[in-house]
């Protein structure tokens, strides 16, 4: 708990945090939490922060307030937690790992819902891909790479799946920033992507899933 959170008024991020710590098994069932100024200490945020994040936690189930005794928490996790809370606490392999199972489904049905509108979008954020990936630019062609696979997540017509990729993805942001040191890995897939959206444009769902593999497998390495 010795880590500070960068910015610091979002008490949403706090809660976030505390709800990894109680789903990680460092807090107890009846455990109570520590006081206020330690967790302002925690976290590197003042008390308003604190008290909003056992708000958020408290209105979800997982801790109970007791007036004049403290913080306790009530259970390890919320039944009504929305996915976006629970994808963000999530592990990083664990998030990666459901992003690398949508691309497979998604490249299939965008490749059979597409629609010239979004073969055109698509279009657009692999140029960008390839464009800011030869220029060097890390952060830019992430950006342009997410922007990519959620165009032909939107190209599928299943909101759900759109959301759930969508979700992951921002989520990883920072993760591939920290994993890829520069563009080479995006450079040298750039012909892969094209052919994925070749084959979404020639409406082929095996051969555009075949891809997405291809991508996800080269991806591994």
């Amino acid at each position: 708990m010795n880590s500070l959170i960068q910015k610091k008024s979002l008490a949403e991020e706090v809660a976030t945090r505390l709800q990894q710590q109680i789903s990680g098994g460092e807090y107890k069932i009846g455990e109570k939490l520590p006081i206020e100024p330690e967790l302002m200490k925690a976290f590197g945020v003042g008390r308003s922060t604190v008290r909003e994040a056992i708000k958020i936690l408290s209105n979800s189930g997982l801790l109970k307030v007791q007036q004049g005794v403290g913080t306790f928490v009530n259970k390890t996790s919320s039944d009504n937690e929305p996915m976006d809370h629970r994808l963000k606490r999530a592990k990083i392999q664990d998030l990666d790992e459901i992003r690398q199972m949508l691309e497979m489904k998604i490249a299939e049905k965008a490749s059979l819902q597409r629609t010239q509108e979004d073969i055109e979008q698509i279009k657009i954020h692999l140029a960008e891909r390839n464009e800011t990936g030869n220029a060097g630019m890390l952060k830019e062609c992430i950006e342009a790479d997410i922007n990519f696979h959620v165009a032909i997540a939107r190209a599928s017509k299943n909101d759900i799946l759109l959301d759930l990729y969508k979700t992951a993805s921002l989520h990883l942001k920072n993760w591939f920033e920290e994993i890829n040191k520069n563009t080479d890995s995006f450079t040298e897939t750039q012909y892969l992507h094209q052919q994925l959206l070749n084959y979404i444009i020639a409406k082929d769902p095996k051969k555009a899933q075949n891809t997405a593999a291809k991508i996800l497998k080269y991806a591994a390495k």
